[in-house]
C-alpha cells in the first residue's frame, strides 16, 4: 500500500469547476431571458483598427439592410435596426423559438481623430462593416533618425 498525500484544495477546485459547470448548464444567459421581455437585443461587433482606418464588423442575419440606421454623434457609433418574421405562426404552435424577433440596438466608444463624413458601410451575407478613415494628424508617423 502506498501513502499519498491529501490535498485538499485539490478537492475545493473540482468542487468550484463542478458547480460552474451545472450553473452554465443549468440556467440561460441573462440577455436571451431579456430577449423574452421585450427588451432590445445587441447584435455582436468585432471593431479592429488598422494604420489608416477604424473596421466595424456587426453579425446581423435575417436583416435587410434597408432596416438598418447606422449614426455617429461625437465618439459614440451607434446601429440600429429591426428583424422582421415572415410568417405567421401561432405561439402554441411552436416546438422550438430560438429566434428573435423585433428591435435590436448597439452603441460602442470609437477611437478619437476619426472622418465620420467619410464613412463607408457595406452589407454582405448578413455582416455589415462599416470603414471609418482616420484624421492625417491620427495616423502613425515614422521618424527618421539621422547620424552625425
Amino acid at each position: 500500500m502506498s501513502i499519498t498525500r491529501w490535498e485538499p484544495f485539490r478537492e475545493l477546485v473540482s468542487l468550484r469547476q463542478a458547480m460552474d459547470r451545472l450553473m452554465e448548464e443549468s440556467f440561460v444567459r441573462p440577455s436571451r431571458i431579456l430577449g423574452l421581455f421585450g427588451e432590445e437585443a445587441h447584435p455582436p461587433i468585432d471593431m479592429y483598427q488598422t494604420p489608416n482606418e477604424v473596421v466595424v464588423k456587426a453579425t446581423l442575419p435575417g436583416v435587410k439592410p434597408d432596416d438598418v440606421d447606422i449614426t455617429i454623434t461625437g465618439d459614440t457609433l451607434t446601429i440600429k435596426g429591426e428583424t422582421k418574421t415572415t410568417e405567421e405562426v401561432k405561439w402554441e404552435d411552436y416546438l422550438y423559438q430560438e429566434h428573435r424577433y423585433g428591435a435590436f440596438s448597439r452603441s460602442v466608444t470609437l477611437p478619437p481623430a476619426l472622418l465620420s463624413e467619410k464613412a463607408e458601410a457595406t452589407f454582405e451575407n448578413g455582416i455589415l462593416t462599416l470603414t471609418i478613415p482616420r484624421a492625417e494628424e491620427a495616423k502613425p508617423k515614422t521618424i527618421k533618425i539621422e547620424t552625425k
